[in-house]
């Protein structure tokens, strides 16, 4: 945590967050003791609560039962008509693109996210979104942005993969005129969903929330290694998109003369920042947004082998309404000629997200590694992943729960 304070005055909740190394760094904490616990960048660049002053009782139990940290609780998810160990409830299921080609273009995939919040902007639902976008003080950095119109969500469009804590301003959000969107990832949702069982203002304020599928986090480092392999001076870069512009896009640096570096999703993701992903991600039971409206992926188009191809196309989005509410949301969007959507079955998303697929199946096998050394495990509730695990081969089960083991040995979480 740190030294500002006393050991003795150190919230428990939080010190095991740290000692099980399980943050997600959503700064959900920060939402529910402002003040007293702060988000700062931590070695080698993750998000981390530091505490400045004693909790209270109340606050102390509000991390507890909110803290994706702590515990995912999805229960009492089950009004939908689909449902899929792997891919979660749904009302809709189905492929399809933002309208606006620019949209289309400028999204990780398809842009049916950022369709969806223009239609809510343009419609009346909410007066605001808030998601993350770029910071512009540190290119390759996030900040939470509220946009209010569809320019702003078009400047905001696309992936960012590096940490960003969106719920340590919520009390800022919530104080706001007008009511709003919230996009985050899987965890950010999970932690809100939690806050609004306590805190009436959040459903009030908040009548929509959409999340993505989530890889996983990367630190900081993942970025500084992508400009230094493009031979990108971190002092002249002015700006930095890790996709977008196509799909699946190029991480591409714009220097301060005006000339581009780009590298290949391929080669930035998959040799880069999928190697820096934090621990937490790697032991998370909902990389798939289970807690959203609304939650939308790459809808991958395979190769001749079933495996997803990156080659570059126009971009498409699976796309999830998980509730009525979203449900509601999406089919105004599609008859207000926002989107296009193509039904798709659920079982077809293994062939999409294969990786989304494997983690699932492979949660429970690093849990049990953890406990056998002792180490703090979050509560998951109503995940499914006892479920889950047995549809993995017992050999793939075996190497994960070894391969953790020897991590831990090793020192290498």
């Amino acid at each position: 945590m740190t030294e500002a304070i006393s050991t003795a005055l150190l919230s428990p909740a939080l010190q095991r967050v740290a000692r099980g190394q399980t943050c997600s760094g959503c700064g959900g904490c920060v939402a529910i003791a402002p003040g007293k616990v702060s988000m700062a960048m931590q070695a080698p660049g993750y998000l981390r609560p530091v505490q400045s002053a004693a909790l209270s009782a109340a606050e102390e139990s509000s991390i507890e039962s909110c803290c994706p940290g702590l515990i995912i609780d999805e229960r009492s998810d089950t009004a939908a008509p689909q449902q899929h160990v792997i891919w979660g409830s749904a009302h809709v299921v189905g492929t399809g693109h933002a309208t606006d080609a620019a949209l289309r273009y400028k999204a990780s995939s398809g842009g049916v996210l950022s369709a969806v919040l223009v239609h809510g902007l343009t419609s009346g639902l909410f007066d605001f979104v808030v998601e993350t976008g770029a910071d512009s003080r540190f290119p390759t950095g996030n900040m939470t942005v509220a946009a209010s119109d569809g320019a702003a969500v078009l400047a905001a469009a696309g992936s960012r993969y590096a940490p960003s804590a969106p719920l340590a301003e919520l009390e800022t959000w919530l104080a706001r005129p007008g009511r709003f969107a919230f996009v985050g990832k899987p965890c950010d949702v999970a932690a809100l969903r939690a806050l609004a069982r306590a805190d009436p203002r959040i459903d009030t304020k908040i009548p929509l929330m959409l999340a993505f599928f989530c890889a996983g986090i990367p630190s900081t480092a993942g970025a500084g290694r992508i400009l230094d392999r493009l031979g990108a001076d971190r002092d002249y870069v002015t700006a930095f998109r890790y996709r977008g512009d196509g799909w699946p896009g190029f991480a591409t640096a714009t220097m301060a003369d005006g000339s581009t570096k780009r590298m290949s999703y391929a080669d930035s993701w998959g040799d880069i920042l999928a190697k820096e992903v934090q621990f937490r991600c790697k032991i998370c039971p909902d990389a798939v947004g289970a807690a959203a409206d609304i939650v939308c992926a790459d809808a991958w188009y395979g190769d001749e082998r079933g495996y997803p191809s990156f080659d570059e196309q126009d971009g498409r989005s699976l796309t999830i309404a998980r509730t009525a509410t979203g449900n509601q949301v999406l089919a105004a969007a599609i008859a207000a000629g926002h989107i296009v959507i193509t039904p798709l079955e659920m079982a077809e998303i293994s062939k999409m997200q294969p990786h989304q697929e494997r983690r699932k199946r492979l949660i429970l096998s690093r849990l049990i590694a953890l406990r056998v050394f002792g180490r703090p495990v979050p509560r998951y509730r109503g995940t499914r992943l006892w479920r889950a695990a047995i549809g993995a081969p017992p050999l793939a089960q075996a190497r994960s729960f070894a391969g953790l083991l020897r991590r831990i040995i090793q020192g290498r979480l």
